[in-house]
């Protein structure tokens, strides 16, 4: 193995301690605190802008450890499935881009430090190869999302495959979690079955489609 890819593996490693830390501190009282009923009623609390509460749970995922699923469920259920929907999906996406940007702009140096100019070297080929499919896929996955999203904006992957993967991975799974909340459902196994799969299959033909165009402007 060399000495870049170590480098990267270090760094991946220490962006899963950061985002897992504050679980492992702090989840059990989010969870309590944030179950399908709290979150509701949290947001109630806001009385109309109770939406933009929502959205607020879902971007601040990003440092806090948020039950994400849940939030959107309960956005689904006092919104119902489309505007949930609607809602959960925008929250993902804010929280994605929140998270590249931030590490894009701000994360590089530290970045460099760890894992050194070679190490972001593979990481960058790493995303300019695979990194749709990685940023896709990643957002149904725990944990997982934040990290891909801020390896994306180290690696200063590109601005537009970056953002339509992170939609291709967001919508199936805002949609999934806030139909379970508006009709009700207690078990999210089917919603993560459907998340797992349709990010993969919108991403493939998210690439066809840009490739057809790309095609057509020759």
């Amino acid at each position: 193995m060399s000495g870049g890819v170590r480098r990267l593996l270090v760094l991946c490693a220490v962006l899963l301690v950061a985002i897992v830390l504050p679980f492992v501190v702090w989840g059990e009282s989010f969870e309590k605190a944030l179950s399908l009923e709290g979150s509701r009623a949290w947001m109630d609390g806001f009385g109309g802008w109770a939406w933009a509460a929502g959205l607020a749970l879902l971007v601040s995922d990003v440092v806090l450890p948020i039950p994400s699923t849940v939030v959107m469920s309960a956005l689904g259920w006092m919104y119902g499935w489309f505007w949930g929907g609607v809602l959960s999906v925008g929250g993902s996406v804010l929280s994605g881009c929140v998270a590249y940007g931030l590490s894009r702009f701000l994360g590089r140096s530290v970045a460099v430090r760890i894992a050194g100019e070679d190490g972001l070297r593979k990481a960058e080929s790493l995303f300019e190869t695979g990194g749709g499919w990685l940023v896709a896929v990643s957002r149904w996955l725990p944990v997982l999302p934040e990290a891909v999203a801020c390896l994306a904006g180290l690696s200063k992957m590109r601005w537009r495959p970056f953002w339509v993967a992170l939609v291709c991975g967001s919508l199936p799974l805002g949609f999934a979690f806030a139909a379970i909340g508006h009709l009700g459902h207690q078990s999210p196994g089917l919603a993560f079955a459907l998340s797992g799969v349709l990010p993969v299959v919108i991403w493939w033909l998210a690439r066809k489609w840009r490739a057809v165009q790309a095609q057509s402007s020759k």
